[in-house]
């Protein structure tokens, strides 16, 4: 009797659980976006414990807020950038489906792209709402479940190719 394989082969150009875990990431992000919205005010923060808080904010640019004061070109500008990564990201995940990590990391950053991606078509900014700080460094700029997944993506695939490199 045939098993059925949850992941691809390193044969394998199986885009379906890939895609799979972006959309998980996806549906976290958007449904975490549409509760923080709906439960805080532009700016309200709620304390959960002494070195993280839940705060709605909004970003026009990018990471750590890069040209948020700019007139609205960026938005264009981002928005282009992650779907052009995206569909970057799909090409490789086709080629390379079957390198597990490589995948993981692409299927992490395509799911944070996407999200992000779809804040600033819907409402021309990011809903950021993650705030850990600490009394003696401040603030972390604020981030979202998408910005997560990018960046733990981003982790992966430093650790996949450094992997690469020593074999």
């Amino acid at each position: 009797m045939a098993t059925k394989k949850i992941f691809p082969s390193k044969s394998s150009g199986s885009l379906t659980p890939w895609l799979g875990i972006a959309t998980i990431v996806i549906l976290l992000d958007q449904i975490s976006k549409i509760t923080i919205t709906r439960t805080l005010q532009l700016g309200e923060e709620r304390v959960i414990t002494s070195f993280f808080n839940l705060v709605l904010a909004y970003n026009k640019g990018a990471a750590f807020s890069f040209l948020h004061t700019s007139s609205g070109w960026q938005r264009y500008l981002f928005t282009a950038i992650g779907i052009g990564a995206a569909a970057y990201i799909i090409v490789l995940l086709k080629k390379h489906g079957g390198q597990r990590m490589f995948a993981w990391s692409m299927s992490l950053i395509l799911g944070g792209a996407i999200g992000n991606v779809i804040d600033r078509l819907m409402y021309g900014h990011v809903v950021d709402f993650l705030d850990f700080h600490h009394d003696a460094l401040g603030h972390f700029p604020a981030f979202n479940i998408a910005d997560s997944a990018i960046c733990i993506g981003a982790g992966l695939f430093i650790l996949d190719e450094l992997r690469r490199v020593h074999r």
